[in-house]
């Protein structure tokens, strides 16, 4: 499989023109405009094949969508340790919001325990898509039956400038509110300005936070 031939062939200038308003932190040059359905189809195709590893280990890549690629095929790998090392190895070079995002290997969900300890290092890292990763995974995986409050703090406690770490930070917080009310509300106020703000904002969108949630909300702002 020729990875760069198969990007090239499903380009979209259209698309891409949409996906580097979306992502003004990459280079415009470096977005081909291949679609995220086609990237999966791709991700899929290129699991099964003998080249996935030289694929995976040849970082950095050059363009969004190898990237992407990359994120596709980690998140269908089936065996825990060997998707943990693969995600550790990728997450330096990660340098975007979606991408970080849409790294969502599916055997984590099987392996809350042993996932824990690496998303306590992830949220140290001094990198700043780790560091939004890490924040992605606590709050999918430790907000139903395995979170604990201090949890809570765990997120508090991350003082950073980064934008995109303070709005992954407001992204917890928010769902937070919608699925751990009580025990969530008395934080709101100890946060950063930026990410109080930004949370605040997220809850009151959020459709699943109640309406009388949302005013006691819009009150304290």
């Amino acid at each position: 499989m020729n990875i760069e031939q198969e990007l090239i062939a499903l380009r979209d200038e259209r698309y891409a023109a949409f996906q580097r308003r979306l992502i003004p932190t990459l280079p415009p040059a470096s977005i081909i405009g291949v679609r995220t359905p086609a990237l999966r189809t791709l991700a899929k195709r290129l699991a099964k094949e003998s080249e996935a590893d030289t694929f995976l280990s040849a970082l950095p890549h050059s363009t969004f969508e190898e990237n992407q690629l990359h994120a596709f095929t980690i998140s269908l790998e089936r065996d825990f340790g060997r998707c943990l090392s693969r995600v550790e190895a990728f997450l330096p070079f990660i340098d975007n919001w979606a991408t970080c995002d849409q790294l969502s290997p599916a055997c984590f969900a099987r392996h809350h325990a042993e996932l824990l300890p690496p998303i306590r290092c992830w949220m140290a890292s001094r990198h700043e898509y780790t560091v939004r990763f890490g924040i992605g995974m606590l709050m999918r995986y430790f907000l139903d039956d395995d979170f604990r409050p201090e949890h809570l703090q765990w997120v508090t406690d991350i003082a950073r400038e980064e934008y995109y770490i303070q709005m992954m930070q407001a992204w917890y917080f928010a769902t937070a509110l919608a699925k751990k009310w009580g025990t969530t509300l008395p934080i709101v106020n100890d946060l950063a300005e930026p990410v109080r703000r930004m949370t605040i904002r997220k809850a009151c969108e959020s459709f699943r936070v109640s309406d009388e949630h949302k005013a006691m909300l819009k009150y304290i702002k």
